[in-house]
């Protein structure tokens, strides 16, 4: 009996040590396994709006209050997350950048290798949403695994980052939309001249429709799901049935080995490093279902699920597509040089009649205005929650929480009225506003790297102050987040490139300068004002738990 309990007392304070050591760094709520053990259901009724007693501990453990009601189960989850990735769709149509450098066998290979190195990012993506389920996604991760010392900065700095990239995705989304119909237009009447106004005035359009959608529609938001799923496989089976049917082919050995240089680049290696832009668009996104956690139920197991899954089911079909894609287009010139400047319509009027690329394109347009009605949900949330954490503007405005339809309208009017913001830039350089929209990736790819790099720091120095995983790499986590790490540094580097040289003032890649000056504007704001209003998730949850 003396033995074990000496023993007992020896593991007792080594874990006192292990804990005092950590909390040299962090603050004591890190750990926060008494919390999670001890749920105050008083405060927390189980089942209330729409949680599960995991989501109620999860909530509990970061110190959040359960304003947005779950009424996302696994399936509709799953289908939001594959529709708002949409990659078949967005690589069908956004594939120029890899037609000119390295044509049809650079977009297969580009597609392989960034299929492979997406996963990575993926996977540590989604162990985080398990550790810490909540629409603040990668701030809040950064907040939560951070040194004590940086945390606040890193938080904030990642926050605004993210809101960049998901508001700039969110406007490109629309714009995207408004070109296409415009293409569809000059398809019928070859004598139309696009301009950009009516292009401007097409956004307009599109915002309306996800505006209407987000906040009347929301009660069926979830249920729709499924259906939106069931179009999206259905369209893409219909397309490929008829592209093999009818589009004249071109032989395999000039699909996968003949590379093409349009961009005149030095060497074929270099054009296949910048064309694979096209393929990181197409496979981006699928973090989208982190920010919808706190309207997911049991959304510590079930978000990371449908990450991985979608990822996977979406690369799985993104590349049937593009394989029958690229036997499809007979040359990649006359593509490229289509008079409505997508060269999938190109493909699909050699198919077709132009009846039936009315009908196509069409198909396209429904399904890319589905996936913005999902992209803008999430854009939403993202906002909602940083101004929750105290990290925007007039926060108290943006997170407000309608009492009815328990969804953040204001967030969603916000994301809507910075759209049709971005849009005006339209009108007076559709260049500006391609280097503005374009910061969606690098500044979502500086989330990425800040947050796992914080989680692989927390992984390595102090692994017993990382959270309870549901869903969780075990072992294979650190390999894991080093090559998330490797892979995001790398295609950060290649997402300044331009598209051709030599380079003038139209083809230079503004985003790197326009990148440059938001990480400026952010940092000014973080010394003169954030610094002061804005704690980090993790102090909020520090406070919380003082305050009981």
């Amino acid at each position: 009996m003396s033995s074990s309990s000496s023993d007992a007392s020896k593991q007792d304070n080594t874990g006192k040590t292990l804990l005092k050591e950590s909390s040299r760094e962090l603050p004591v709520a890190y750990t926060l396994d008494g919390v999670d053990d001890d749920l105050d259901t008083a405060n927390f009724p189980l089942g209330a709006i729409g949680s599960t007693y995991g989501d109620q501990k999860d909530m509990r453990r970061m110190g959040k209050k359960q304003e947005l009601k779950r009424n996302f189960p696994s399936l509709a989850t799953m289908s939001f997350t594959i529709v708002l990735q949409a990659t078949w769709e967005f690589y069908l149509t956004a594939n120029t950048q890899g037609l000119v450098d390295g044509g049809r066998a650079g977009l297969f290979w580009s597609y392989i290798w960034t299929f492979a190195g997406f996963g990575f990012i993926t996977t540590s993506l989604a162990e985080m949403a398990s550790m810490a389920p909540t629409s603040g996604g990668q701030y809040h991760w950064v907040s939560e695994f951070a040194p004590a010392r940086h945390q606040k900065f890193l938080s904030y700095m990642t926050g605004w980052m993210s809101a960049l990239s998901w508001q700039a995705g969110n406007a490109s989304g629309s714009f995207l939309t408004g070109t296409i119909i415009q293409a569809l237009i000059t398809v019928n009447n070859p004598n139309y001249v696009p301009t950009n106004w009516q292009g401007t005035l097409l956004v307009f359009a599109m915002v309306v429709v996800l505006f209407v959608s987000n906040i009347w529609g929301a009660k069926a938001i979830p249920a729709a799901q499924n259906f939106f799923l069931l179009l999206h496989v259905g369209s893409f089976l219909a397309i490929i049935i008829i592209l093999w049917a009818y589009a004249p082919k071109t032989p395999a050995e000039i699909v996968f080995t003949q590379f093409t240089n349009e961009g005149g680049w030095s060497t074929i290696g270099l054009s296949l490093m910048v064309g694979q832009i096209s393929a990181i668009f197409g496979l981006i996104g699928s973090d989208g279902a982190a920010h919808m956690s706190e309207e997911i139920k049991d959304a510590a197991i079930i978000v990371p699920q449908a990450m991985v899954l979608s990822y996977v089911a979406n690369g799985f079909i993104g590349l049937i597509l593009l394989i029958t894609y690229i036997f499809c287009i007979p040359s990649v010139d006359d593509a490229l040089s289509d008079p409505t400047d997508y060269p999938f319509i190109y493909v699909f009027r050699q198919a077709v009649s132009t009846a039936g690329v009315n009908t196509l394109v069409a198909i396209v347009i429904i399904l890319l205005v589905v996936s913005n009605i999902s992209f803008n949900l999430t854009t939403s949330r993202q906002a909602w929650s940083f101004a929750r954490d105290g990290g925007l503007p007039f926060s108290s405005w943006i997170s407000y929480v309608h009492p009815g339809l328990q969804i953040p309208t204001n967030a969603i009017a916000l994301s809507c009225i910075i759209s049709i913001l971005l849009s005006l830039i339209n009108l007076g350089s559709s260049a500006a506003f391609n280097a503005i929209i374009s910061l969606q990736l690098v500044s979502l790819l500086l989330t990425y790297f800040t947050s796992i790099g914080c989680v692989l720091h927390r992984r390595l120095y102090h692994p017993e102050t990382l959270p309870r995983a549901r869903w969780g790499l075990g072992r294979y986590g650190v390999g894991v987040n080093v090559g998330a790490l490797i892979y995001t540094a790398f295609i950060f580097f290649w997402s300044f490139w331009p598209n051709a040289t030599p380079v003038d003032a139209s083809s230079f890649n503004w985003s790197v300068a326009i990148f440059m000056g938001v990480v400026a504007v952010s940092l000014t704001m973080y010394w003169t004002k954030g610094r002061r209003v804005f704690d980090g998730p993790v102090m909020l949850v520090k406070r919380d738990s003082e305050a009981e």
